[in-house]
């Protein structure tokens, strides 16, 4: 007996052709791309937001305080200092820095000031080290109460009583916290002399992000936007020679310590070291310093 099956009933059951594979592969690859791409679009376009409303705003608080209070934050508005945190200064070994007793004696700069360089935040955050070196100590002074007293708005942060701070993701889906400070560099300071705004919690992809907004270029020791407790050029060959780039990421887990035990090698400060880089971890934290215009 004879098989009348129709020719489509015959294209039917012969299956897939080479050609067809491969066109269903290359479809798989494009979609896999497409998802790897939507991933950095999405973290572009996060580190964006963090730029427009986090960093940039605090910088236009910080020059609407000085137009507000006629000095920087911090400082004495009557005999001002020009140094973030000024107020809690000595000079000449006068207890009363705002009103410059027996000062006529030694000239008003930055050098003749005791007390100094003490950075301006709302609360500790990130321990002394923990999120890169060169960390001073803290001011008697409250960031928060400062901008409240003159009445210049902050920006949204994480929430009311929570300005300063910002949280985001890192590179390997850890929770991230960044933290607004501010203080005075004294000369020859390699992250900028004068008074800078200190962003903490920085991952080394977020800095460069943040670096080449700010500058044009990621450059961790040159520009207005530089890593914290980086060592200055000594030779003489080294003046406005380039800088450095920032530690590469998820090189090396940070040394926060996550209930007593570190997630990874305790050696914050040398992101391109070999230690443990489990994917899982927290990318290492840094610390930078923002120098600001007044």
């Amino acid at each position: 007996m004879r098989n009348h099956r129709s020719p489509l009933a015959r294209r039917i059951q012969r299956g897939f052709t080479l050609v067809e594979m491969a066109i269903v592969l290359a479809v798989i690859g494009l979609v896999i791309g497409a998802i790897a791409i939507a991933k950095d679009v999405q973290r572009n376009a996060e580190y964006q937001k963090i730029a427009n409303k986090f960093a940039y705003q605090w910088k236009a608080a910080y020059d609407q305080y000085y137009q507000r209070a006629g000095g920087v934050i911090g400082d004495c508005q009557q005999a001002p200092t020009y140094m973030v945190n000024g107020s809690e200064t000595a000079f000449a070994g006068a207890a009363a820095v705002c009103t410059r007793a027996g000062g006529s004696a030694r000239a008003g700069i930055p050098e003749n000031f005791t007390n100094t360089g003490f950075k301006v935040c709302n609360g500790q955050g990130y321990a002394a080290g923990q999120v890169g070196a060169g960390d001073t100590a803290l001011a008697t002074q409250n960031l928060r109460d400062l901008f409240n007293r003159v009445g210049v708005r902050m920006p949204p942060g994480r929430g009311e009583g929570q300005e300063d701070r910002y949280l985001y993701q890192d590179t390997n889906g850890n929770a991230t916290e960044l933290q607004v400070c501010f203080q005075w560099n004294p000369p020859g300071t390699a992250s900028g002399a004068g008074n800078v705004m200190v962003v903490r919690g920085l991952t080394p992809d977020l800095a460069r992000f943040l670096d080449q907004v700010i500058d044009g270029k990621p450059d961790s020791r040159e520009g207005r936007f530089r890593i914290q407790g980086r060592a200055a050029h000594g030779a003489a060959v080294d003046a406005n020679a380039p800088g450095t780039s920032w530690e590469g990421n998820n090189t090396i887990a940070s040394g926060i310590q996550v209930n007593d035990t570190a997630t990874g090698a305790a050696n914050v400060g040398a992101a391109t070291a070999t230690g443990r880089q489990y994917d899982e971890d927290r990318v290492v934290l840094l610390t930078a310093h923002w120098i600001m215009e007044e």
